[in-house]
């Protein structure tokens, strides 16, 4: 296909809105994509090939979308806006591997279309460019539903794509890297700027790739537990770590019961939530937890 008639270009994104008398939809977080160079990169980043299945969110007009064609086995493509699927059907029209849904991702029942659509034991991979208002509760909904995923490829937010990348003792480090880092490892693979996009948001992007674990890093009674005790431990940053348990759990221990319970786990009540690695938080809860026990 010669390369002037992809989609990710100023000219044809305009001719495409244009034809359709498409608008942006700013609800939704409509920024379409209009450089192939970055969509090539995050192609090679996400390391597709013809054995591989994608699925994607948000296709928009179809720029990353036939790019995935181009280079993976199929492409299964979610998107919300009931307007972009004329639109999705003629410019992906000469490509046969791509299915459009039209669902809310965070309706959807990804594990069961995985069943249905693709090959038993296929790579599957998530590609996607993301709306910003909406990233964390995607990405979170996707983790937490241990999807047959091998890896997660997707532009978001420069700052978002930080958090979720943080070590320790970083001013990003937090209950959402912690959660991120959980399920995925994280690698924050290239900054893109605001300029290839149309229009141009307000903020740089990211490109963030998460490859899933098949086992946690660590070893906990209560995952449930684990996570909001990592929420509770960075509701006031400044605080110290005893500050914040103790307002968390003042309901069911008294100050003395958290003093000893940070000391059996080895942990000095007054540091911050943001020194603790992932291990130490597994250590915290697995005490609170044996002790509920």
């Amino acid at each position: 296909m010669n390369r002037k008639k992809y989609i990710a270009t100023p000219s044809m994104t305009n001719q495409i809105m244009k034809e359709h008398h498409l608008t942006f939809k700013k609800s939704l977080g409509q920024n379409f994509l209009i450089d192939v160079n970055i969509l090539e990169n995050i192609i090679k980043h996400a390391g597709i090939d013809k054995e591989t299945a994608v699925i994607e969110i948000g296709p928009g007009i179809g720029a990353l979308t036939e790019q995935l064609a181009i280079h993976a086995e199929q492409v299964v493509a979610y998107e919300i806006d009931q307007r972009l699927l004329p639109i999705l059907n003629h410019t992906l029209q000469d490509y046969t591997n791509i299915h459009v849904i039209h669902q809310d991702i965070l309706k959807a029942d990804v594990s069961q279309m995985i069943k249905e659509r693709f090959r038993p034991n296929q790579p599957v991979q998530l590609v996607a460019n993301l709306p910003y208002y909406i990233t964390t509760p995607i990405l979170m909904k996707l983790l937490q539903e241990k999807l047959p995923l091998s890896s997660i490829t997707v532009m978001i937010q420069k700052e978002v794509a930080d958090r979720m990348a943080a070590a320790p003792n970083s001013k990003a480090y937090g209950s959402l890297s912690l959660a991120v880092q959980y399920y995925t490892e994280a690698e924050v693979v290239m900054t893109v700027p605001k300029s290839v996009f149309m229009p141009q948001p307000n903020v740089d992007s990211s490109i963030l790739k998460l490859t899933l674990r098949e086992n946690p890093p660590i070893e906990v009674a209560d995952e449930d537990f684990l996570f909001s005790l990592i929420r509770a431990s960075f509701v006031q940053r400044r605080k110290t770590l005893r500050n914040n348990l103790n307002r968390f759990l003042k309901d069911k221990y008294d100050k003395e019961d958290i003093s000893s319970i940070l000391a059996a786990a080895g942990i000095d009540g007054s540091r911050r939530g943001e020194s603790l690695n992932m291990q130490e938080f597994a250590t915290l809860a697995n005490e609170f937890t044996a002790i509920d026990g």
